[in-house]
Order: C-alpha cells, then structure tokens, then sequence
C-alpha cells in the first residue's frame, strides 16, 4: 500500500476538459483523477475507464470532465488506518485508490494499492500476411518492416509492448519470414521474443493454438498494420477489472455520405431528407486482450479469423467488452494510410492524436 501526501497531480477541477485529465493521467504512475473545488474539497473521482466509457456513451474529450466523473466515489477519514484498509479490500480493482478526507471533505492524503504488473502478460503480434492491398511495397519486403519514421512498423509495436512491461511476445510469421527472422535476432529486445511460423496461412488469429500451453494468463493479439500510442497499461486493467473473458480495443471512425439521404416511413412515405450526414461507428482497432478461454476455441492447425473467435465465444456467453481508444491510432494496411503516417511521424512522433 501506497501513502500519497503529496498529490497536487491527482487533482483537477469539474471543468477541466476530458482531453487535459487524459494528459495528466498518462503523465502520473495511476490511472485516476480526483476531482475539487478551489479549497480542496472532494466532489468526486475519474479513472481511465469512467472516461472510455463516457466514450461509449457519447462524450466528447472537449467535455468538462464532470461528465464522466463518478459523484459519490468511495472515500475513508485521516487517522482511521484500519476502516481504510478493510474499505481498500472492498474494491477489489488491481488499482485501488482511497481518497482520505477531514471533517470538512478536503482531500488530505490518497492511500493507493499497486496494481498487478504487466510482466507476466503474453502478446502475440500477428505478422505472417502478404499485405496485398500495399501492391508492390510489399513484394519484397514484409508489411511488418516498412519503415514509418526511423524504424519499422514491428518495431514501433515491440518498443510499446517492451515500454508497458510485456515480458514474453510471440510474432506469428509466413510470408517473407526469413526477414522477420534476421530483424528480431538483431534486434535489442528487452522481452523474451519467440516466432511461431505458420506452414501455411492461419488467419488473423489461428496462430493462438500454436502458443505454449503453460500460459495462465490474458494474452495480447496486436496486428501488424497499425500504429498507436494505446495505453496498454489501461487496457489490461480495464479487462481485469470487469471480468471479461476478451476485450476489444475499438476506434472511432467517421465517414461523411456525400449525399442527401432521404428517411422514409415503413409504409415508404416519405418523411425528410437530411443532406450529406456524418455518421461515426466503433471499429475494431487491431488490439484485443483474450483469456484462456478464448484460446481454447482456436483449433490446432486450422485457418480462424478473429471475428469467427469472437462470434463463437459469444456464443457459448464468453463476457467481451469494448475498450475505446482515444489515443493515436493509424492503421497502416492500405497505401493511402501508410503514407499518411509516414507524413505524420516525420519530425516528432505523434502522442496525444485522437482517431
């Protein structure tokens, strides 16, 4: 347990905008916020799901972050050590924070339990495909080693996983392997990184039956053709946090019809026209987090794509949740996306770009 006195960090006020408390949180060791008025007075708490979920329903990171805090957050009194503790035990998340007020509710300290490390944590970085839609940029390198900025896309994947404490990455490889192969055995790498090689195409995510089995854990399955900056960090703690069995990383899209679509009645009368719409969906970003469960679903051998997975395991009442990035997030399979990161990373890499 953690006793933070000092914590002029951890405080915003109700009409900081969501995009600023998002900074601070990246910026300090945990995932929250609390929220005060001008005195110190606790008026609630924010973490980094309270606003993913404010993302799902709608909210802008424009937003006061009071739109997505929670009002009656759990709290505990100075000098009561032993209420505190039993009420830490009670919320039960790997990141469990109790503000400590006085008799006037101003925040005086933060008791803080450490959440679980990431070290223990598996990922598996799919990049056996041929990356067709690139055309002739891929024929003769793998999509994973087209460089973006001073290094290639897998490297920018490894360094992220490396930086959020992945101790063990496996990177399904197929087509043009032999490079993959030579980059990663040059590679520096901080984590223990093993190549599972497909003899023949597996899908997005067939290579999940070709782990160890002695893995207990979630697993992290990342495909090769996107770039962010996704809190991975957040992501697992989101999936352990409200018992899922997998976790969906989306990202916003948005897509502007260029005409007017006309509404009509069921009885095809109609009942209005509205002019060139932009309508905005969730779409799966690349990243997913996977319990054991799911892996057991993946059949040894043969050709699966992650929506087949994940349509059979919601079949059988598997839990999976959507965890909204608001990160940076590109996805790099087409040419036209591929140079729009190239443009983007030259200079400084981009760190705080909302889909």
């Amino acid at each position: 347990m953690i006793r933070l006195t000092n914590f002029e960090e951890y405080l915003c006020a109700p009409d900081t905008p969501i995009h600023e408390v998002v900074a601070r949180i990246n910026a300090t060791a945990y995932l929250f916020q609390l929220i005060a008025d001008q005195t110190g007075r606790l008026l609630g708490t924010v973490t980094d799901g309270d606003i993913r979920r404010g993302i799902l329903h709608g909210i802008s990171l424009d937003d006061p972050t009071a739109a997505c805090m929670r009002t009656k957050p759990r709290t505990g009194r100075i000098n009561a050590d032993r209420d505190n503790i039993q009420k830490l035990q009670m919320i039960g998340r790997s990141t469990a924070f109790l503000p400590l007020l006085d008799e006037s509710d101003i925040v005086r300290e933060i008791l803080v339990v450490q959440e679980t490390a990431a070290d223990d944590l598996t990922a598996l970085v799919m990049a056996g495909g041929q990356g067709t839609r690139l055309g002739e940029r891929t024929r003769t390198i793998p999509k994973p080693l087209l460089p973006v900025g001073d290094k290639p896309i897998l490297a920018h994947i490894l360094d992220q996983l490396e930086d959020a404490h992945v101790g063990d990455i496996s990177i399904a490889v197929h087509y043009l392997a032999e490079q993959i192969e030579r980059f990663v055995a040059a590679r520096e790498s901080r984590a223990c990184i093993h190549l599972v090689r497909e003899e023949q195409p597996l899908g997005t995510v067939g290579a999940l039956a070709n782990l160890k089995s002695s893995h207990r854990g979630p697993i992290l399955v990342i495909n090769s053709d996107i770039l962010t900056r996704t809190n991975i960090r957040a992501l697992v703690a989101f999936h352990h946090r409200h018992g899922y069995d997998g976790t969906i990383a989306v990202a916003r899209y948005e897509v502007r019809i260029p005409f007017g679509i006309v509404h009509h009645t069921e009885d095809g009368l109609f009942s209005g026209v509205e002019e060139k719409p932009q309508v905005a969906h969730f779409v799966a970003a690349g990243i997913y987090c996977l319990s054991p469960e799911f892996t057991a679903l993946v059949p040894p051998g043969q050709p699966m794509d992650m929506p087949e997975l994940l349509n059979l395991g919601r079949s059988i009442g598997l839990r999976i949740g959507l965890f909204p990035i608001h990160e940076y997030w590109q996805d790099v399979g087409r040419p036209e996306d591929l140079d729009a990161a190239v443009q983007e990373h030259k200079g400084n890499p981009p760190d705080g770009k909302t889909p």
